[in-house]
């Protein structure tokens, strides 16, 4: 008898050992998962801004040069003035052209200045969670990516567009989004950019508050619901209960007509809690030049 139980403690034991080392396995091909999704995002992030500073470097010494002689050419004289048109705008490179040819899954890539907020934003249709837990190369991650809702669509565009992403401890994600319930951290952030294939959509901050993701048959207002306004009394009834909800005025107003932009990330004041920042968007930047499809198959 006192044998056999030696034996089963000896199997314990063993069993324990056994388990702690399988959780310490896991726990590594985990955080090497991340390190790896973290190197993509960077390069990623890298790729971005080495385009924005070609972008931003202005014309060559040949344009220049080219420009100075057509400036010292004496114009004709014209028999009168006539109104001049404004310029329509120049397409320019995408800054995120290398990661919309890397997964076609991409919608757009999402930047919050100042904050930690430089994430792609995913879109299936097909299935909503597929990069729940998911990185942008496809590979299992637990901070997961950033998702843009399926019934939110960029072309043609929905009135409001909705992101969701994990609260993350680290800071990852939308970690730092619930930093918005302080009035001057929104003050100071209250820009918010989203490059998406076509072009750069610019957003102000217009409304931050706590709400929860309630049952289907509660008669409450359901931020996470709507998504087109076709009429003005739609609208309205958006508008003015994220306005009724929010944590402080930001001194911004909309009308309709007007596009939003909702963040939405877990909290936990209450069972399914979340935590909302909605944007106004505002005028938009710089139009992008399509991706080249003959890029688009090297990458593939």
């Amino acid at each position: 008898m006192k044998h056999l139980k030696t034996i089963l403690s000896v199997l314990l034991a063993c069993a324990a050992v056994g388990c702690l080392i399988a959780a310490g396995v896991i726990l590594f091909r985990q955080k090497q998962n991340d390190s790896r999704s973290q190197e993509t995002l960077d390069e990623l992030r890298a790729s971005a801004e080495a385009l924005k500073n070609a972008e931003s470097s202005g014309p060559s010494a040949e344009s220049s040069a080219s420009d100075l002689e057509s400036a010292q050419e004496t114009p004709e004289p014209s028999p009168e003035p006539t109104a001049v048109p404004e310029p329509a705008p120049v397409p320019v490179e995408n800054p995120y052209r290398d990661s919309f040819l890397a997964n076609e899954d991409m919608a757009a890539w999402i930047q919050i200045p100042g904050t930690p907020v430089d994430y792609p934003v995913m879109w299936t249709p097909e299935d909503e969670e597929y990069y729940l837990l998911r990185g942008f190369d496809g590979k299992s991650d637990n901070n997961g990516c950033l998702i843009l809702d399926t019934d939110s669509c960029l072309n043609p565009l929905t009135t409001n567009l909705i992101i969701h992403g994990h609260n993350m401890k680290s800071g990852a994600m939308f970690g730092s989004l619930t930093e918005y319930e302080d009035a001057d951290f929104c003050e100071k952030h209250k820009s918010i950019i989203l490059y998406t294939k076509e072009l750069q959509r610019n957003y102000e901050v217009i409304a931050v508050f706590r709400s929860q993701v309630y049952k289907k048959t509660d008669q409450v207002f359901k931020f996470y619901k709507f998504f087109q306004a076709d009429t003005p009394e739609e609208f309205d009834d958006f508008y003015q209960n994220i306005k009724d909800l929010s944590l402080y005025d930001t001194g911004v107003t909309a009308e309709f007509g007007d596009h939003f932009l909702t963040l939405s990330t877990c909290v936990y004041h209450v069972d399914r809690g979340r935590f909302v920042v909605v944007a106004k968007e505002t005028e938009p930047g710089d139009l992008y030049l399509p991706v080249d499809e003959e890029e688009k198959a090297e990458h593939e």
